[in-house]
Formats: C-alpha cells, structure tokens, sequence
C-alpha cells in the first residue's frame, strides 16, 4: 500500500473508534442507568487513551512526511490537511492529560445536571473549576505561547480567532440592540401561545415535523434529553429533543434545529465516510444548518402555515384563530432567559453574554467562584430583568461542563452563515414559500444538501459558505431579514 493508503486505513479505525466513544456520550444523555456514570467515566478515558495514542502515532508524521510534494487530487489534499492538523494539534497534548479530561467532562456533567435541578451552583463549581484548569492546561499546551481562547477555538472553527469574532459581533451588536428596543416598545404585539399541550401528543407531531424536514429513521432516531443535541454521522446521526407541558414550541423546533445538524451529516457524500471529510467541517458551519432549517425554513410564514394546521389537528382549538396569529405568535419576542429558548431576534444576545464570559474564565480575569455575579449582572445589562434562579442563569446549559469553552460564538457565526445561506437559498429557488406552505421542504433541503452539505469536510468553513452563497460571509444579510421579519410582524 501507499503511505496514502496506509494513513487513511490507520485513519478509518481511528473516526470508527471515535464514533463509538459519541455513541457513549449519546447513550449517558439518554439511556444510561444514573447509577453508571463513575463507571462511564473510566471507559470514556479509557477509549480516549486509546484515541490519543492513535491520533498521535509516530507512523502519522513518518506518513506525511512520505507524502511531502506528492500530487494528490482534491478530495487527498483536504483528507492530509484535516489529518495534519489534528496530528498536531494533538502531539502537544500529554496522554496522561487528555485521558483525565475525558474522565472529568464525563464525571462532571452528571455533577452539572444534579446542581441544575437542585438549584445550587456552589455544588458544580469545584467541579468547574477542575475542568477549567484542565481546559487551560491543555490550550497552553497547544497554544505555542499564544492565546489560550484562540487555541480552543479552533477544535471548532478552524481558523478563527476571538478577535476576528469579537469584530464581527460587535457590527451585530448595535442593530440588534436597535430592533429589539423598537419592538419592545411596539404597540402591537402577537398574543402568547397558553394552555397545555399533551406531552404524548408533541412527541407524535415532532417526529411528523422530523420526517417533514428530511430526517431518515433509518439511519437516526429521536428520544428525550435534559438538552437537546445530535450526535453521530455517516449512516447514524441521532437526535433529542425536550417537552414542555406549556410551551410545545420548544419541543418542535428543537427538534427542527437538531435535525438540521443530523441532516448535514447525513447529506455527506458517502464515499467520505470514517474519513476527516466525513464530517460537518466546523460548528459554525454545523450551526448554519441547524439554525436556517429551525428559523429561516421553520419559522417563515409559508411553514408556519402548515404547522398551524398540523397542530390544530393534534390538539385541536389552542385558541389561535388563524395562520397569519400563528406565525406571529411562533416568532414572538418575549421576556426569557434561556438560550435555546430565545426568539432570534434576542438569541444572539444570549450568545455574546458567553462569549465574553467564557474568554474571561479561560484568560483567569474571571474567577468560577465570581460566575454567578458576573453572569447575573450582564444579564440584567442586556435583558432589562433580573435572573431569577441558577437554572435559568449560568447553570443552564452543559457545555462548560463538559469543557466546550469556545463553542459558543459559533452559535451566532452559524447564524451569521444562516443569514448568507437564506438570501442565496432564496434567489436560486423563488418559488420555495409555494413548497413550504404544503410542507414540503425538499427544494430548500435539497439546495442545502447540494450546494454546502455534502462536501463535509472538503473545504475550509469560510470557503464552504463563500462557494454555497457566491459572495464572501457578513452579518448583514441577516441582520437584513431580522429587521425585515419583525419590523412587519411587529408593524414598526
């Protein structure tokens, strides 16, 4: 064999080994007994010691280095690019240090999800501060003296800088902040969804809405979690979502966003499967999919249409009188402190809250001890009300926990690529809202899965976009639709 063929055979086990450590993960979020996690613990270590000695394998540098010069075609060039960079990314990392973080994370979202429920955040916070520490740890390790947010960014999106992102959301800032004082301060707003919604029966409608935005059974499922994800490519992407006796809004477009992610990766071209190709290129991209499927496709006024009947058929009178109520109502801009469940008019906000605390935890300016505090006071800077409790406040959502620090601001890049992909979308398919109002949402899918998805990792995450749209990415396409939507929703 070739040293490619060589490489990419040792490459195939490693991606086979890796899926079933998310299968692990997948099944602590759903399945798994309580009782199990210390035992969990110690076999995700276990197979990340396992993937850390395969990834830093000396045969890899002996390998690329074979293959200096040679002339590869396209797909050959981005499988080595992928390779390398993780290949060095992950040689600076101690195996001793990289099988603890594996240990810690698994340990500690059991610790997080307990401290949630029981409202008590000084219960997480010695185990946050362990995972942080080996969060530093680990950048500084990588970091080659460089900033330490900027070499954890990268695991995911490659090569962006907190700068760069800093840059760009603060252009987002000023017009957001702009729209939502104006429809605040509106003198029509939509009315609220009220009653309570059979839990049984938004299961039924969310896998109905599941199958309507393309997701394959076949080759995925659906099941409950304290927070949705996917997780999961190539021939099994799986997905979870939550109820809310209240607010079935939650479980169904939850469920959308997290058949967006499913769908990219079961939109790649199958001959990259167990390859670096076979893959969503980075988060942001990986976003941009989830996001445009629940809010540009979703929550547009021809889907809202469908959706209005579907529910009425499930539920029967819930006490909206028409379609045109209900797509105001799906988009209304409330008074909430939770992320996933923001209305896009007010989500990045919650995102940019993260980015800037979470740059400050991993600099050491803000210490864990000092979370509450910080987060509770820029809360109330940016959303005008006080954070009534720890869940609803930095104890909601897992990824600290589980020490995903620089993953947020890819949520508000991806809607940043969404806001790109819908204008394109939409002036290569004109006629996209007469699909969508009957529910059928294969031309705007289907333009997703031709012109981003099933490259995976071909190309770079700007690249990717910039090919997919014709034009290079900015927000201002979607703070265009923004402005747009809920100026006539709101009829500023």
């Amino acid at each position: 064999m070739t040293a490619y063929q060589e490489l990419l055979a040792h490459q195939r086990e490693t991606e086979a080994l890796a899926q079933i450590s998310g299968r692990l993960g997948w099944d602590q979020e759903t399945m798994m007994p309580r009782g199990a996690a210390s035992q969990r613990s110690e076999e995700m270590a276990a197979l990340e010691g396992v993937l850390h000695a395969r990834r830093t394998d000396v045969r890899i540098g002996d390998w690329l280095s074979a293959l200096e010069g040679a002339e590869l075609g396209k797909v050959e060039t981005a499988n080595l690019r992928h390779i390398r960079r993780d290949f060095t990314r992950t040689s600076k990392v101690p195996a001793k240090l990289a099988a603890e973080l594996a240990r810690v994370t698994s340990l500690s979202q059991g610790v997080w999800a307990e401290a949630r429920k029981a409202e008590d955040f000084d219960a997480f916070a010695g185990t946050l501060e362990k995972v942080l520490g080996l969060k530093r740890e680990e950048a500084d390790a990588i970091s080659d003296g460089g900033s330490r947010y900027d070499a954890l960014l990268q695991d995911y999106e490659p090569g962006a800088t907190g700068a760069e992102l800093a840059a760009m959301f603060s252009a987002l800032r000023p017009r957001l902040v702009a729209l939502r004082e104006c429809v605040i301060g509106a003198s029509h707003h939509p009315v609220p969804l009220i009653g309570e919604f059979e839990e049984r029966l938004q299961m039924k409608l969310t896998r109905v809405l599941a199958r309507a935005f393309g997701y394959d059974f076949s080759r995925g499922r659906l099941d409950k979690a304290v927070h949705p994800f996917s997780s999961g490519s190539g021939s099994d992407a799986r997905i979870t979502t939550r109820t809310s006796l209240t607010d079935p809004f939650n479980c169904f477009y939850s469920t959308i966003h997290e058949v967006g992610h499913a769908c990219y990766e079961l939109g790649i071209d199958d001959a990259y499967a167990l390859t670096p190709l076979g893959q969503g290129v980075s988060m942001g991209v990986h976003e941009s999919q989830s996001r445009i499927y629940e809010n540009q496709i979703g929550r547009s006024r021809a889907f809202t249409g469908w959706l209005f009947e579907q529910m009425r058929q499930s539920f029967g009178d819930f006490g909206i009188p028409d379609s045109d109520a209900f797509y105001s109502t799906v988009n209304r801009v409330g008074q909430g402190s939770i992320r996933t469940e923001a209305d896009e008019l007010q989500y990045n906000l919650h995102v940019l809250l993260r980015f800037d605390l979470e740059q400050s935890l991993v600099s050491g300016d803000l210490a864990v001890a000092d979370l509450p505090d910080a987060w509770n006071q820029r809360f109330k800077a940016d959303f005008g009300f006080a954070v009534d409790k720890p869940s609803n406040g930095c104890l909601q959502d897992v990824h600290w926990s589980v020490g995903l620090f620089g993953y947020f601001p890819t949520y508000t890049l991806g809607n940043v690529y969404a806001g790109c992909l819908n204008k394109a979308m939409r002036d290569a398919v004109p006629n996209v809202d007469t699909a969508l109002s009957q529910g059928d949402t294969s031309a705007a899918t289907g333009w997703l899965q031709e012109n981003l998805q099933r490259h995976g990792g071909l190309y770079e995450p700007k690249d990717v976009i910039e090919q997919a749209c014709g034009f290079a990415p900015s927000e201002a396409p979607l703070l265009d639709y923004l402005e747009n939507k809920f100026s006539e929703i709101y009829r500023l």
